[in-house]
């Protein structure tokens, strides 16, 4: 087996955690919508997911505050408008209006939910204990949604520097879960 040393700013892309979803938040003027890669699952039931939102960024000011967002989990035909909501701060455009995004009203929290995606899950902070360290906001999923029509969509991956992976073929293998 052959090795060359791998650089330690591009391991991320190699435990690329999911898809690329947009985080939304609910904001004074206007709510936000963030592209987010860092996030993983951390319980069953209730459903937590881990996020990790950095203080650089405009919604983390509007998550933090809230307490409340929607993870908004689009296919690969968004993939364009993906990229440029992670191009740019929601602090100086809509990035709704700008990039074509419709924000529909959530039943649980504030933030919208993007007609757009096939899965949108309306979230609240139920621990923010390493928020100060790791920008990680631990989320309870309050409510989910998905659209009945989509079958078998194609998420987008983040492998880093612009470059997206499509999720591809899936198996179906014995599992003794339940």
């Amino acid at each position: 087996m052959s090795r060359v040393a791998f650089p330690l700013s591009e391991v991320y892309g190699l435990v690329e955690p999911g898809p690329v979803v947009l985080l939304t938040t609910a904001g004074k003027a206007r709510p936000n919508v963030m592209a987010q890669s860092w996030h993983t699952m951390m319980e069953f039931e209730p459903p937590l997911v881990g996020c990790i939102v950095s203080d650089r960024n405009y919604s983390f000011d509007l998550l933090e505050a809230s307490g409340e967002c929607v993870i908004a989990i689009p296919s690969v035909e968004l993939a364009d408008k993906v990229v440029k909501c992670g191009n740019c701060s929601g602090a100086e455009i809509d990035k709704f209006a700008t990039f074509g995004l419709t924000p529909v009203a959530a039943t649980e929290v504030a933030a919208p939910l993007v007609a757009e995606c096939f899965a949108n899950l309306e979230c609240r902070v139920v621990d923010d204990s390493m928020v100060d360290r790791y920008g990680l906001f631990v989320l309870e999923v309050v409510r989910a949604w998905i659209d009945p029509v989509v079958k078998r969509p194609k998420t987008i991956h983040h492998r880093g520097r612009g470059c997206l992976m499509v999720a591809g073929k899936t198996i179906t293998l014995e599992s003794n879960a339940k």
